[in-house]
Order: C-alpha cells, then sequence, then structure tokens
C-alpha cells in the first residue's frame, strides 16, 4: 500500500503524530510504501484523517 500524508502534524494529538512517525511519514506530502497488514491497518485506521491511501495492485 502507498500511504501519503496529506495534513500537516501540527496540532494533532501526540498519539496521532507518533503513529504518523512510526510510518516513516514525517511531513505533508511525504509517501511510504508499507506492506497490507493488520497492524499497518491499524496505524492507518488512528491517523485515517491525515492520510491518502491507495492500494498497490500486485
Amino acid at each position: 500500500m502507498k500511504i501519503t500524508l496529506v495534513r500537516s502534524l501540527i496540532g494533532v494529538q501526540p498519539k496521532q503524530k507518533a503513529t504518523a512517525l512510526s510510518l516513516g511519514l514525517k511531513r505533508p506530502g511525504n509517501t511510504v510504501t508499507v506492506a497490507e497488514n493488520a497492524a499497518n491497518m491499524g496505524k492507518i485506521a488512528v491517523i485515517s484523517h491525515l492520510v491518502k491511501v491507495e492500494k498497490q495492485d500486485n
């Protein structure tokens, strides 16, 4: 999956900021590719209002 941070981390709750940083998202526009598993889906659910998720075709 391809995850892009579309909103700033300024003013978000500390837990949400830590979750974004754990995925490797530091500033708006950053994009990372992660595996589609339960742990990453849970992280995405916490910051769903801050990111855009694209599923990649295999």
